[in-house]
């Protein structure tokens, strides 16, 4: 064959590859807006029949407020503030307690479950009391920090601590466990170390377990916070809640608890985003509907 025959069969090819390229980002950007057009609708239609049953009677709005009731409430509390200051101030209150809490949490859980993973005996040993701890009802300890650390801010770092560290000491033992043994056992007879086994084997076989608890966790973070606010803060999204709902304030209620959804998901969001960027190699889960 002429080398002019092998360069147009090779640019053939390229031509085809990128004709691929090109469909297979269509149909992605095609599906995408479709998904994003549904969720749209459907949260149009549960936010109109939501309003329509408020109107008509057949939804109590003093129970269970209406849209344009929480709509109302927080555009009250960002032009006037809430009654323990600015809302932003809350929402910076909240989001402090839980960063702290999610950080110290999954850092300390990360931390033990490798350890723990990678020693049976240490695993033995505090086996029994970890599940005695995991037992225990994590939000009533609240009521524990707060007697012991008082209505600042470290009686909430301390429950959404707790809350974290056992969601994330679970993925990332059980990721330990799960590792590849023949990739253990290779780096074992290429003269690897325990510690080098750990950081270029162990903690990668360990990285997806310990990324999907931190969609988990964080969330349980966030509960943490609130949950001690509202059993006792002197500021915070968990105590606009207490406060609301001493005032039979529904619209209070629900609009806080809207705010700290938003707050959730825009934290999801970047933690995806940090997960897709550390597991590039991970493939795309497959679904028999994507076309």
């Amino acid at each position: 064959m002429s080398a002019t025959s092998l360069t147009e069969t090779a640019t053939s090819r390229e031509a085809l590859i990128a004709s691929a390229e090109r469909s297979a980002r269509a149909r992605a950007r095609k599906r995408y807006t479709l998904v994003v057009t549904l969720r749209l609708v459907l949260l149009a239609v549960f936010l109109g029949l939501w309003e329509l049953g408020a109107d008509t009677g057949v939804i109590d709005p003093f129970f269970f407020s209406s849209p344009s009731g929480i709509a109302g409430q927080i555009w009250a509390w960002i032009t006037e503030g809430t009654s323990q200051g600015p809302l932003w101030q809350q929402i910076l209150v909240t989001l402090e307690e839980t960063f702290l809490g999610f950080f110290i949490g999954a850092l300390a859980g990360i931390v033990a479950g490798i350890v723990l993973g990678r020693n049976r005996l240490l695993a033995d040993v505090f086996s029994i009391y970890i599940k005695i701890a995991n037992s225990v009802p994590r939000v009533v300890l609240g009521s524990v920090f707060i007697i012991a650390l008082g209505l600042g801010m470290p009686s909430k770092v301390a429950l959404a601590f707790v809350m974290v560290f056992f969601v994330v000491f679970g993925n990332a033992f059980q990721g330990v466990r799960e590792a590849d043994r023949a990739m253990i056992a290779n780096a074992q007879i290429l003269g690897a170390s325990p510690m080098q086994i750990t950081r270029t084997v162990i903690i990668p076989s360990a990285l997806s377990w310990i990324l999907a608890s931190l969609h988990v966790s964080f969330g349980f973070a966030l509960v943490g916070a609130v949950v001690g606010e509202f059993l006792g803060a002197r500021q915070g999204m968990g105590l606009l809640i207490s406060t609301a709902q001493g005032a039979f304030n529904a619209n209070g209620v629900f609009a806080a608890m809207i705010i700290l959804a938003v707050m959730a998901l825009a934290v999801e969001f970047v933690i995806t985003q940090v997960e897709n960027r550390l597991v590039k190699w991970r493939p795309q889960p497959f679904s028999g509907q994507d076309h």
